[in-house]
């Protein structure tokens, strides 16, 4: 209308926010654990700071969209890429079909913790962060040998794999891995470094598993570590006097006691009893989580010392057990290694097992 105002039209909304959670059309999930690397120089130092060879095959566990499998291809032999996503799956094939790469990749659709492992040399992954724990060990009991291991994990869970006796991170973690493993923290990695960032930071840590193995029973060192990071800033002698922990090794002791008394007549009984840290007493190790402290009333979890001769003598046996190796007041917080070692050895001459 003349001498009146015009009215700007204000553009449309769209019906979708603008989002970082797309690549080549492909949407990520959170839920999933899927943060893809998008930081090139990134990329670049973590190839690097692999070491990788020439003639390396290379394991990628959740290799995403594949920014960081063209650079183990450029660097590697042959990357062999275990992906869950089926979508992610047909990104990988496409972007390397036709190229130099694409007969020295191949990819694997599955669950990791659920696919037999094939053989490598080294492994580098950006992993999901829900997985961490178990890829960890299913990797370190790996038959086939190999060199490193080199992965990006949940900053706090790193700090957990790298930490050392009196550190505030240190666990049952940090003990269980450092037995099979030489770990060290490689760099550290800011959440605007994934596309979708993360809620926290991350960590790149390099494990190089140790040859030869230990030859400790794995069961017997997971029921004990279990049991001494109850609560770890607890003395032992604390610990070993739960009425819940006494009872457990206790039924593991009577089941070793029955088995040798029935070898006894054919004389089997003594070379047995020589390789009882080997022995599987079934698993009758403690079902804690894995968090490292259970939060349970000393009180009420101490054995009651009314309850009968056989648990006093038992009880009495533990504690002679702590008290010879002088571990009575010291706590696993503050423990090395050896010293768990050490400790698990004079409970086994003693008779008494973790698993």
């Amino acid at each position: 209308m003349a001498g009146g105002k015009i009215r700007k039209e204000k553009p449309k909304a769209s019906n979708r926010a603008p989002s970082n959670n797309y690549q080549g059309g492909i949407s990520f999930h959170k839920s999933k654990g899927q943060h893809i690397l998008k930081n090139p120089l990134l990329v670049d130092s973590i190839v690097q700071k692999a070491g990788i060879k020439s003639t390396d095959v290379i394991l990628e566990i959740g290799p995403g969209t594949g920014n960081l499998t063209k650079k183990l291809l450029e660097a590697g032999k042959e990357v062999i890429a275990i992906e869950l996503d089926s979508r992610m799956v047909l990104e990988l094939q496409r972007r390397f079909q036709g190229t130099p790469y694409s007969n020295r990749l191949k990819v694997i659709q599955g669950d990791v913790l659920k696919t037999e492992l094939p053989r490598f040399d080294i492994c580098v992954a950006n992993i999901p962060y829900q997985i961490s724990s178990p890829l960890t060990f299913k990797l370190l009991f790996h038959q086939s040998s190999f060199r490193c291991a080199v992965i990006m994990y949940q900053r706090e869970f790193a700090m957990r794999l790298v930490a050392q006796p009196g550190d505030n991170l240190y666990c049952r973690l940090s003990v269980n891995t450092q037995l099979y493993a030489r770990v060290s923290h490689l760099l550290k990695v800011g959440k605007n470094n994934f596309r979708p960032p993360p809620k926290v930071d991350s960590s790149v840590v390099r494990i190089e598993p140790r040859r030869p193995q230990p030859t400790v029973n794995k069961k017997e060192w997971d029921g004990f570590l279990r049991v001494c990071f109850i609560r770890k800033n607890k003395t032992l002698g604390a610990i070993f006097k739960q009425k819940s922990v006494l009872s457990m090794l206790e039924k593991n002791y009577k089941t070793l006691q029955a088995v040798l008394a029935s070898l006894q007549n054919n004389g089997e009984a003594a070379a047995l009893n020589t390789t009882t840290t080997s022995m599987d007493l079934g698993d009758q190790s403690m079902g804690l989580e894995d968090d490292d402290e259970m939060d349970d009333d000393d009180e009420d979890m101490e054995m009651d010392e009314g309850q009968g001769g056989q648990a006093s003598e038992f009880k009495e046996k533990v504690m002679n057990v702590l008290k010879e190796g002088d571990f009575e007041e010291k706590r696993s917080s503050k423990l090395s290694q050896q010293e768990f070692l050490y400790l698990l050895s004079l409970f086994n001459k003693s008779g008494i097992h973790f698993s």
